[in-house]
């Protein structure tokens, strides 16, 4: 399927089911086009600021405020006012964007559910098409699905569901399927363009918004590109400036350094900060990957309470009410034990203590991984928060200082490398990655929710830990490729059935034993996922004759047959 506009050629390398045509249409791909068109130059270069700031990092350098940006020195400045019916987000629900999943979120008795097209979601074409079509239908009041199992029948609750957000994949990703102008496309605005383009209208007639989180951002000047992204696109589509919203996840260690800057440059359309706590430790191992200073203990004791951690959700927390918006708690991994009780009753005893964390150092609202942890996180926040929305009016004192971001825990000697930590972060990658090659974001796993986030932690630690010449402190064993490969050999030896272990293996094995760390685990396993378009017969390609006239150069989309005002309240 190709088409032509002025300026620009798209072209789709894939097959089009005959369901996915209403959301591949001419405008739609017109509209995606001109975003990828008039922005992938910036973030090409973006990306290659991250590839020079890495290499200063391994060369020993560390990240530092930005000094004396107009962000910090202006006190006046606020982010845009909250609208109505996102004043109160005190607990968000979050999953991938199949069709079910999107129903039970919606219902969940959260406040938001986020559809997820990135960490949570395997973007192969079918899933992303799918899920496209499966918000539309949400924001249209017409999503059902038929379990064809057991016949039991999903559809929004009637007395009403959670406000839908979206979060598009981060700029680092490619959506291989789609070219313009024979570039790669990039896959932020692939999720990004199609869903706003085809839920603006309804949105608007349902009284709310496109409401965004963004991923992976880096530095402030990501949050620029995002910004201009998003006025341009108000510009092409008609929509009144500041009508998209969008929460930052505040996920990597150099954003935690320009926090204030992101909230100023995404200002007309921010909704805030949210607390990335797994990302933001993956990026800390990978930032500091060659600090032998910085050798991160294993996972589990890299909780909320250490330095690093405390330090960046205060920073956080201080940030975002001073400039009068969200401060978004992160997501306990834990979710239900089932036929056990005792450990049910201590992981939804660790999700309440989480939650209580958060909701006293000022958090607005926070995040849960499974429909039955809402009700106990939002037990936490009500007793707290009584009838008011959020906290935003709490005024907190900022002491951080660039050193206490950058603070690892004290563990015991034995305690902080150990064997079983090693064999467990191998089986965590492995079973990741294995679920993702088939299709599948994320995964229940020893009573936690992994999803990319979580696994990259293993992945990028057990990397450091080979490199930097680590041994497991319980046995004093040197943890060296050769162990690392039998290890992953064992527990793929596990796994003799259906599915793509050995495949999963053999990449595990490449990224874990690599001589420098991959950026990305989901990059790296990018190229087994893509549909060829030889995969079935091409549908017959809609005339150029059916597209809308506007939309280049910055022109307004012509809207004469969907003409519509944008209606929302704002508090």
């Amino acid at each position: 399927m190709e088409f032509s506009f002025p300026q620009i050629h798209v072209k789709i390398d894939a097959p089009v089911a005959e369901s996915h045509r209403s959301i591949l249409t001419n405008e739609a791909l017109q509209f995606v086009g001109f975003l990828c068109h008039k922005f992938d130059d910036t973030r090409q270069t973006l990306l290659s600021q991250r590839k020079v700031k890495a290499t200063q990092f391994d060369a020993g350098q560390l990240p530092t405020f930005v000094s004396n940006s107009q962000a910090a020195r202006d006190p006046s400045w606020k982010c845009a006012s909250v609208p109505a019916d996102v004043q109160d987000r005190r607990v968000e629900i979050t999953g991938p964007v199949d069709r079910k999943m999107v129903i039970n979120g919606l219902n969940s008795g959260a406040n938001v559910y986020m559809a997820d097209f990135e960490d949570s979601t395997s973007p192969t074409w079918s899933n992303l098409m799918d899920g496209q079509v499966n918000l539309r239908d949400a924001n249209a009041g017409t999503i059902t699905f038929t379990n064809p199992k057991n016949g039991k029948v999903y559809k929004p609750n009637p007395d009403g569901t959670a406000v839908l957000f979206v979060r598009p994949r981060g700029w680092h990703l490619d959506e291989a399927h789609i070219r313009v102008n024979g570039r790669v496309a990039s896959g932020s605005l692939v999720d990004f363009g199609l869903y706003l383009f085809h839920n603006a209208q309804r949105l608007s007639q349902n009284e709310t918004g496109p409401y965004f989180y963004i991923p992976k951002l880096e530095c402030h000047q990501e949050a620029r590109l995002w910004n201009d992204v998003f006025v341009a696109a108000q510009q092409y589509l008609g929509i009144p400036v500041g009508t998209i919203r969008a929460t930052v996840l505040l996920e990597t260690i150099t954003a935690a350094f320009e926090m204030e800057e992101i909230l100023y440059e995404l200002r007309e359309h921010s909704l805030g900060l949210n607390c990335g706590r797994w990302d933001y430790l993956f990026s800390y191992i990978k930032k500091f990957k060659h600090h032998s200073d910085k050798l991160a203990p294993d996972r589990t004791t890299l909780t909320m309470t250490t330095p690093l951690m405390e330090a960046y959700v205060k920073r956080l927390i201080h940030i975002c009410h001073k400039r009068g918006t969200f401060a978004m708690g992160g997501m306990s991994a834990a979710i239900p034990v089932k036929n056990d009780p005792q450990k049910n009753a201590q992981a939804m005893e660790s999700v309440r203590k989480d939650k209580l964390r958060e909701v006293n150092a000022g958090h607005d609202g926070t995040w849960v991984a499974h429909p039955a942890l809402v009700t106990v996180a939002k037990q936490v926040f009500d007793q707290h928060l009584r009838t008011t929305p959020n906290q935003i009016q709490l005024q907190t004192h900022n002491t951080v200082c660039e050193a206490d971001l950058l603070r690892l825990p004290n563990i015991p000697y034995g305690q902080a490398i150990t064997s079983s930590g090693l064999a467990r972060g191998v089986a965590i990658v492995l079973a990741y990655t294995e679920a993702w090659l088939r299709g599948v974001g994320c995964i229940p796993l020893h009573n936690a929710m992994e999803d990319a986030a979580t696994a990259e932690i293993s992945r990028a630690q057990i990397w450091q830990w080979r490199m930097l010449g680590a041994s497991t402190q319980d046995d004093s064993r040197a943890i060296t490729a050769e162990r690392i490969s039998q290890l992953v050999q064992e527990e793929v030896g596990h796994h003799t059935g259906a599915g793509k272990w050995a495949l999963a293996g053999r990449l595990v094995e490449q990224m874990l034993n690599a001589d420098e760390l991959d950026d990305f685990l989901t990059t790296v396993c990018y190229p087994y996922i893509v549909t060829p378009a030889t995969a079935m017969p091409r549908l017959k390609t809609p005339s150029l004759q059916q597209c809308s006239s506007g939309g280049g150069g910055g022109e307004r989309w012509n809207m004469r047959e969907t003409s519509w005002q944008w209606k929302r309240t704002f508090a």
